[in-house]
This record gives structure tokens, sequence and C-alpha cells, in this order.
């Protein structure tokens, strides 16, 4: 017995001496270029970004901070997101138990009744009763790391699954965040139209006192309730869509659709300083960027576990017990049993499916690093997106705000003029046409600055803190 045991070490302890020249590789984060990630005239130095701010310290609003909350405990895709973290911490745990030996326990009873013209026939004429309770012992030598390899291969699904649900949290804040804003702004749009209708009647009503007159013709008359009625489709269409936003906004709160709290757009101050940071903290803050690292190292590991299969494989399997005859003396010492057995198997022929899935692992690591190679450039051109639409709404504001006040006053230049006599109809419609229009235009960009702030917040990968 003792020289058959030294023959399995001496097989299972080869394999250890050549470990050194077949040991799995480490994974190494590739060189990627982040300097020019962004398109920005500022220079950024900071070591900090906007997106390292927690959300709470971004909106000021309590009602929508509220709103924000309810979504991020009630919404179905952060549900799922955290179901999926479930299922890889499952594997997870398998991973870190493959270094272990499995144990199996197996009780078996019996009976063979022997054919009288088989071999045994003659000679075992009575049924044959066998009574047997063993347990089996298997461990396989992790000597080309391939067990340590489907471990860390687990370990990157898992971190993967966090950092997705830290997408879904930063999507979900700023879809929350965009929503409300917009709500806000169709409020405001709706609040002007209203008043421009209430004006638009008050000038119907003159247009007919002036042309019983006979300053005016039933022409300027008709012209004026076109353009009252126009004012009333803005209003059915943005009621309209004020109530498709709330839908929209519910199912972001996993609630069935119905009327929105908020407050006003005029209310709204996003005081914390757009600072973007160097490029180079994508990396660690943006959750998509940091999950499609995981999924290259994933791609890496199970590369690594590709590449030991063209190795012999080490086992050693142990198996003791009791077997009878006789129940009767079944766990009797005399019915024990053991058995002890090393091997090494070495793959010679078997089809071409171990070079086949080497090489397909292959693929999938260089797909996995142009996936990562992708999603960090997309990621600094929506940083620089969210940059410029700032800067094009701040601009936009400034010159809405004055092409409002110079319609403004034109309308109601015009206005005095036509109740004098001394202007045509036309100058006093085209200018309180394009005050409503100009008015509604400077609500949207309004709307348009606070959400590219969200834009850019998201883009900085902030929103899950």
């Amino acid at each position: 017995m003792k020289i058959n045991i030294r023959r399995i070490l001496l097989i299972v302890g080869i394999p250890l001496v050549l470990q050194s020249c077949f040991v799995a590789k480490n994974y190494e984060r590739p060189e990627i270029e982040t300097e020019d990630l962004y398109r920005t005239d500022k220079i950024t130095t900071d070591s900090t970004s906007l997106g390292m701010l927690s959300w709470r310290e971004l909106f000021q609003d309590p009602i929508l901070e509220r709103h924000i909350d309810t979504a991020l405990a009630n919404n179905l895709d952060i549900r799922i997101a955290v179901q999926q973290i479930f299922a890889a911490e499952a594997y997870l745990k398998q991973g870190k138990a493959g270094n272990y030996p499995t144990l199996g326990i197996n009780a078996n009873v019996t009976r063979q009744v022997n054919s009288e013209n088989s071999q045994f026939g003659s000679i075992f004429s009575e049924p044959i009763e066998q009574y047997s309770l063993s347990a089996d012992l298997s461990w396989e030598a992790d000597i080309w790391g391939k067990i340590r390899s489907n471990k860390r291969a687990f370990e990157a699904t898992y971190l993967q699954t966090i950092e997705a649900h830290k997408a879904v949290k930063t999507e979900l804040v700023a879809a929350v965040a965009s929503t409300y804003y917009q709500l806000l702004s169709l409020d405001e749009q709706l609040k002007v139209t209203n008043k421009t209708i209430v004006t638009r009647e008050e000038s119907l009503e003159t247009t007919k006192a002036l042309k019983e007159a006979g300053m005016l013709t039933e022409v300027a008359v008709q012209q004026t309730a076109a353009q009252l009625y126009n004012a009333q489709v803005i209003k059915i269409d943005l009621e309209n869509q004020i109530k498709l936003f709330e839908n929209t906004f519910s199912i972001l709160l996993a609630q069935p659709p119905q009327e929105v709290e908020r407050s006003l757009l005029e209310e709204q101050e996003l005081t914390s300083d757009l600072v973007v940071g160097v490029p180079y903290l994508l990396l660690q803050n943006r959750p998509d960027v940091a999950a499609a690292e995981y999924g290259l190292r994933n791609a890496f590991e199970l590369t690594n576990v590709a590449r030991s299969s063209f190795y012999p494989s080490i086992t050693l399997s142990a198996t003791a017990g009791f077997q009878s005859l006789q129940f009767d003396n079944w766990l009797d010492a005399s019915s024990l049993f053991n058995t002890l057995i090393g091997g090494l198997a070495q793959p010679v022929l078997n089809g071409r499916r171990i070079r086949t899935q080497f090489e397909v692992s292959k693929a999938q690591q260089e797909q996995a690093l142009l996936n990562y190679k992708r999603t960090l450039l997309v990621a600094g051109r929506e940083v620089s997106d969210a940059l410029y639409r700032y800067d094009a709404a701040s601009e936009k504001i400034k010159v809405r705000e004055k092409e409002f006040e110079a319609y403004s006053k034109a309308t109601e230049y015009s206005e005095e003029l036509l109740n004098q006599g001394l202007a045509d109809y036309l100058e006093v419609l085209n200018a309180q046409e394009n005050s409503l229009s100009t008015e509604l235009l400077l609500v949207e960009n309004k709307f348009l600055k606070l959400n590219s702030v969200v834009n850019l917040y998201q883009a900085l990968g902030g929103g899950w803190q």
C-alpha cells in the first residue's frame, strides 16, 4: 500500500514542477490614450468632476429629490439589475469553491438473479444481494491555473453586474430629472399660451370694435380670430404633451400613470460648478466604462481557461465505505473497503474542439477589448456634447431674451399705432405671433440648459453615488 501511495504522489507531483512554465497569465489594463478624450475649449486639470457629486448635492428641488428616491427604490430596471447581481454572486461562490474537492455519499442495495443458462447461473442459482455504503472523494490539481482563471472570470462577471447596476441608477436619475424639467418647461409654456389666449381674445374684441368704427375690415377680424385659434391649438398640444410626459414619469417611478407633483421652472437652480475633471476619471467613475473593462477581464480569464485545456489534467480520487453480501454484517469492520486513484489525462485527438474553443476565446477577448475602447470613446463624446449643448443653450437664452424684449415692444407700439389708425393690422399680427413664438422658445432654451447639465452629470458618471 505504501508503494502505491508513493507512485500516486509521484504522478501528481511531476506537473507541479512544471507549473512555473505554464502558469496562467495575469490581467493587465490595456494602455488607452485618454488625454484628448474630451473636445472642449477649457483646459481640464481638476482631480474631481461634477460626476463625483451625489445627486442630492446637484439637485436642490425637494420635490425632485423625493421622486428620485422613489424611483431608486421602486424602478423595475433597478430591481432587475439587483437580481442579476444575485445571480452573478451565486456563480462567484461557485468559482471560489473550485479548488475544493468534491464529496459524494452513495448507498445501494442490489439484488441479482442469474439465468440458469448463463456463465454463473449453474453456480449461483439463488438470488444474490449486495449492500454498499460508500463515500467518493475527488480533487483536481490546478496546475495550469484553469480553476483559478475560472474563479477570476466569475469575479469579473460579478463586478460587471455591480457596475451595470450603477449604470442603471445613473440612467434612471438622469431620466427622472430630465423628464421632471421637461414637465416644468411644458407647464411654463402652457402658462404663456394661456396668457396669450386671454390677450388675443381681447385683441379680437378690439378688432371688431375698430371694424364697426370703420377703421378695419372683416379681413382683420378673421386674421385676429385665426391667431386666437392658433393659440388654442398650441394649448391643446401642450396639455396633451404634459399628460404623456406624466405617464412616462410615472413609469420611471414604477407607478400607474397619474398626475405628477412638481414645482416651477423659475425655481430651478443648479449651483454646482460644471467641473469635468481630467478624462482619466471616466475610467473609474463611469459605470458603463468600468463594466466594459470587467467584460474584457472576463474574456481574458476565459482565454486562460481555454489555453489550459491543451495541458494534462491531474486528478486524485478516493472511495471508501462498507460492502457486504449480508445485511447483518453490512457495517462490520470486516466489510470496510477503500480505493485510491491518481490520474493524468492528456488530450490528443478530440475533433479540434480544444483548438476551436481557444481560437473563439481569443476572438471574444479581442471583441471585448474593442467594446471597451468604443465605450470609452462614446463616453468622451457624450461629455463633449453636453458641454457644447450647455454653452449653446446659455448663449441662446441671452439672445432669446433680447429677441423677446424687442418683439414685446414691437407688439406694444404697433397696437398703440393701430388704435390711432396709424398702423396696418398685419404689423400687429406679425408682432404678436413672433412674440409668442419667441417666448415659447425662450422657455424651451431654459429647459435645454437645465437638461444639458443633467446630460453632463450622466456623461461624467454621476448619479449612482
